[in-house]
């Protein structure tokens, strides 16, 4: 039995930070098993954190050239802490951080050269896992949903609440996901302008009353009516979403308060359309797990229906890293590692490019 000895990276839209895991990963009676062993978290200097939210604006030759000195900066990131933790390391499975995403024009765009990773590493580098798929048609996205059907089926709903909420469940024997909304990328925008790093534990949210104009105007975002296979990025948020909260006046706490209820609405509406059994389970990861209030609201708008199960911290931080590793894994072994009932591309892909170190 081979024991696949991976490192993934995630960078996600939320910008909280570059989550680094090491993980071991093989097959065993027809499934896949994993271990996570070793991770860590990273977080974004204030300039860097800049830099990658305004990464949209850049000209053509300061994109690609943020892209390499991105992929060094990961590089040097991952060597430090395979050294730190003197680890064994066959590969490293690179999200890279999305500057661009619109799938409808054809592009998505996501940087982090893979050959300036494995330059620093000396680690072959399997990264750019999206963009085969747009290339058949697809979204390019979610793409966690692989590792939703084939390390935690035990599940009927998989959510990630990072700065964007995604779903992910079993269909007449297909996987269907797609980005539902807006999760913590709201949240953040409002604390950050506010002078705060981020809500804690959803306490400030918690304080704050319903602003219904507000509410309604979120609610009523075109996005929402749109069929699956979608996803959003930045742009979606930038042009939708801002104009709304910065027309808002109210206090930080009615802002996040609102927010809140509204991503709680429409993922209860969207599980609630599609549980099949009286009581199915829900399994939360990413930022928006910690959010207590988040949870607590999300519970009582899904009632006895769906019972929500938030796992260990482990999982939820790093889940999106370990499914990486694993579509890393799954690359290297030449199987399927992105679904088209999940992206509306042509046909099931194996994506992903491989670099190999000079």
């Amino acid at each position: 039995m081979k024991v696949f000895k991976i490192i993934g990276l995630m960078s996600g839209t939320s910008l909280d930070g570059l989550d680094l895991a090491y993980c071991h990963i093989w097959e065993a009676n027809n499934k896949w098993e994993f271990e996570i062993k070793k991770t860590k978290s990273v977080s974004y200097s204030p300039k860097m954190e800049i830099k990658l939210k305004d990464a949209i604006f850049l000209s053509a030759a300061d994109l690609l050239q943020f892209h390499n000195s991105y992929g060094t900066w990961l590089g040097k990131q991952v060597k430090f802490f395979i050294d730190e933790e003197k680890l064994e390391v066959d590969y490293i499975a690179s999200h890279g951080h999305t500057t661009h995403h619109q799938p409808k024009k054809g592009f998505t765009y996501q940087i982090g050269s893979g050959q300036h990773i494995t330059n620093e590493t000396g680690v072959e580098v399997i990264c750019d896992f999206r963009t085969n798929d747009v290339a058949l048609g697809g979204q390019g996205a979610p793409l966690v949903p692989i590792g939703d059907r084939l390390f935690f089926s035990d599940y009927d709903f998989c959510l990630n609440l990072g700065g964007i909420s995604n779903i992910s469940f079993e269909y007449q024997n297909k996987r269907i996901a797609y980005d539902i909304g807006l999760a913590n990328m709201g949240l953040n925008y409002s604390t950050r302008k506010a002078g705060f790093a981020y809500d804690n534990g959803g306490k400030m949210a918690r304080k704050g009353t319903i602003n219904t104009t507000m509410l309604k105007a979120l609610n009523s975002l075109e996005y929402y009516n749109l069929p699956f296979p979608k996803s959003i990025g930045y742009e979606w948020f930038l042009k939708e979403v801002v104009p709304i909260i910065d027309a808002t006046d109210d206090s930080i706490e009615n802002l996040l308060h609102t927010s809140v209820l509204h991503v709680c609405e429409k993922i209860a509406e969207d599980i609630l359309q599609n549980t099949t059994k009286p009581e199915s389970s829900l399994l939360i990861t990413g930022g928006g797990a910690l959010n207590d209030f988040l949870i607590e609201t999300l519970q009582l708008k899904l009632g006895n229906y769906v019972k929500v199960i938030v796992p260990n911290k482990t999982i939820i931080e790093f889940k999106e890293a370990l499914i990486f590793a694993l579509m890393g894994v799954l690359r290297i072994n030449k199987q399927t590692n992105v679904l088209s009932s999940v992206t509306g591309a042509q046909k099931d892909s194996i994506s992903g490019v491989i670099y190999i170190p000079n």
